[in-house]
């Protein structure tokens, strides 16, 4: 009999509905692999359910918050239960872009210039009063995100001076913290990472949008984005951010697999951030990238599985 994978979905960030579409394909490729697998629905009787179906490994297809911020990391640390996917640190500090950027930067990493703010700031210090601080610092356009957010939910670029206010209340409805980014008006690359000991860089993605960026309704409507695979950079361009993304997974302290997401301007990448838990729907770019690289994705669902076993 095969081993048996728990695979978690669902949940309740608002990435819900993305989580439980990757989750029911990895559950399909599973079957195809000869595991015996089953979904749990992430609520407050995980830990019985668990207990109950005594898995082998956890498949984690949970994104966004409790999903790539540690927390289902940590409980199954604590169960004893192997998962796929980057540890407890690394899904701490690369979920939270503020601690993110603080790693990129002490490893010289290029990366927008930025700030942070948070709601108790402007609650308890006046920090409203200070905008145009922000302003002086970073110019505009501006990217106003959410710090601990995925999807690119909560995020905005702001034109114009008098539209920053509503950009941070917006952003801070999905977060108490905030990031106020330089905008880099560059091409939009996407590098999956996986494997270990050598981690290997899976062919560069470039993502062209018909919005203003990759936002959440560009990443899962067919059709609303094209990809070219691998992207149209020259083969040293290629090369050199590859090897810029898979620094960023080493920093970060990532394992198995990981997705940077970068702008390249000038002949000049910049890192924006990175996913612990890329999406595995029809139109996630790990797949894509995985098959560009000759790798089905029954193959890629068991090696992260295999990964996750031998530990």
């Amino acid at each position: 009999m095969g081993k048996k994978v728990a695979v978690l979905m669902g949940g309740r960030s608002l990435e819900r509905e993305v989580s439980l579409k990757s989750g029911h394909r990895v559950c399909e490729a599973l079957a195809a692999k000869g595991y015996e697998q089953f979904s749990l629905d992430i609520d407050e009787r995980m830990v019985d359910n668990l207990a109950a179906a005594d898995p082998d490994v956890a498949y984690i297809a949970l994104h966004g918050k409790y999903g790539e911020d540690g927390t289902v990391q940590g409980l199954l640390e604590l169960l004893g239960i192997p998962y796929t996917g980057p540890g407890v640190y690394a899904n701490i500090v690369s979920f939270d872009k503020v601690l993110a950027k603080e790693i990129l930067v002490r490893h010289s990493i290029p990366t927008p210039r930025w700030l942070t703010l948070s709601a108790a700031s402007f609650k308890e210090m006046g920090a409203a009063g200070a905008l145009n601080k922000a302003i002086d610092l970073l110019g505009l356009p501006m990217v106003v995100k959410p710090a601990g957010q995925g999807s690119a939910l909560g995020i905005k670029i702001v034109h114009k001076a008098e539209d920053l206010p509503k950009a941070l209340i917006g952003a801070l409805s999905y977060d108490d913290k905030v990031l106020l980014e330089q905008y880099i008006n560059g091409v939009e690359l996407t590098v999956s990472i996986l494997g270990n000991e050598p981690a290997v860089a899976l062919p560069v993605i470039e993502i062209v949008t018909q919005k203003e960026f990759f936002d959440f309704e560009s990443m899962y409507r067919m059709g609303a984005t094209d990809y070219f695979v691998p992207a149209r950079l020259t083969e040293e361009e290629g090369e050199a951010v590859k090897s810029l993304s898979l620094g960023v997974h080493e920093a970060l302290g990532c394992r198995d697999v990981s997705r940077i997401d970068l702008s390249m301007a000038a002949g000049t990448p910049y890192v924006l951030e990175l996913n612990t838990s890329p999406g595995m729907t029809e139109t996630s770019l790990l797949p894509m990238a995985a098959a560009a690289a000759g790798i089905a994705f029954d193959d890629l669902v068991d090696q992260l599985v295999r990964t996750a076993l031998e530990r």
